[in-house]
């Protein structure tokens, strides 16, 4: 990361803010850093937390990814790009779907368009796991999305580029999160609101999802949809973890919704490796050799069928763990 410029769409995010924490302390030798986001007031917060005087490699860019323009104005320069803008919320993306496909189709289209055109050596974009087999439009929209950055590699021609995708579950104590959701409602009326009582997600830290962001920047060969392998948690424990005497008021399922996620389908298999700490999903036509992208990595195939999916996955947190898990990410004085 020595001397390289950075920039993060969507940089204001949970995953953003986190993501500039760690460049500006575990690389602190970065040339610059640009935060690109369409929410000024987020910016004017981020900067008080974050200001260009302490952190002179800082830039803030009041930009959308919806404008060409902007973004390869904002491309100047720029190495690195991180994808994170996108609208995210299930039931808000069903009721304007039009907005949705602006902003994670159309968006996407510009980010690769910018980065094209302009010196940008690696793009790595966030992906979800609604993106894989999706039922709702958020999905959807992310899934093209997917798929965009994945072909945007057979379309580079002889520019030294590389677009690569993370995907990930639930981002624990991220803006709109259930956990702190729960916790306001606890402390609202006591009363939390559960769609389904059997439902399940999958689970990851912040760091967990830097950490993916960076493993993708620093290994990917382009193409690659890296997936982590991360635990799950049943909607029920996390209700009880939070707030043992609330009342659970089970409200139904809402628009677009599942009642469990997967990253890796069945279908997927057939493309899916396993690198040890993470699974890759490579594109069906690749531009490097396979033999050697399995002989460095130390890639094994996943067998044919295999799924990865929130309800079966091995790795499920109880109860004291979503507690230890809360005190540790999100409130350090939580008490259930």
């Amino acid at each position: 990361m020595k001397d390289k410029a950075v920039l993060i769409t969507g940089g204001t995010g949970s995953l953003g803010k986190a993501l500039t924490k760690h460049l500006l302390t575990q690389h602190p030798d970065i040339s610059r850093l640009v935060i690109f986001s369409r929410d000024e007031q987020k910016q004017f917060e981020m900067e008080q937390e974050f200001p260009v005087k302490k952190y002179p490699q800082l830039r803030y860019f009041i930009g959308d990814v919806r404008d060409y323009e902007r973004l390869e104005r904002a491309f100047s320069g720029i190495d690195y790009v991180i994808h994170a803008a996108a609208m995210k919320h299930v039931h808000i993306a069903e009721y304007n779907p039009d907005e949705c496909v602006k902003t994670n189709v159309g968006g996407a289209e510009n980010v690769i368009k910018a980065a094209l055109k302009t010196n940008v050596s690696h793009v790595v974009a966030l992906s979800t796991d609604k993106a894989c087999a999706p039922i709702n439009l958020y999905g959807a929209t992310k899934l093209t999305s997917d798929k965009l950055f994945v072909a945007a590699n057979n379309i580079k021609g002889k520019r030294d580029i590389k677009f690569s995708v993370v995907r990930y579950g639930n981002v624990m104590g991220s803006n709109g999160s259930v956990i702190p959701f729960f916790l306001k409602r606890k402390e609202i009326d006591n009363v939390l609101p559960i769609t389904v009582e059997s439902m399940t997600r999958f689970n990851i830290s912040l760091q967990g999802g830097v950490d993916m962001v960076m493993h993708a920047l620093q290994t990917a060969w382009g193409g690659e949809i890296f997936v982590p392998k991360i635990p799950s948690y049943r909607i029920m424990d996390v209700a009880e973890a939070i707030g043992p005497n609330c009342e659970k008021k089970v409200i139904g399922i809402r628009p677009g919704e599942k009642i469990h996620e997967e990253m890796i389908s069945a279908s997927d298999s057939f493309f899916t490796y396993d690198l040890g700490k993470y699974y890759v999903i490579i594109p069906q036509s690749t531009v490097w050799n396979l033999n050697e992208f399995v002989m460095k990595f130390n890639a094994i195939k996943v067998k044919e069928g295999f799924s990865y999916n929130s309800l079966d996955n091995e790795e499920m947190e109880n109860v004291e763990s979503l507690r230890e898990l809360i005190r540790e990410h999100i409130d350090p004085n939580f008490k259930a």
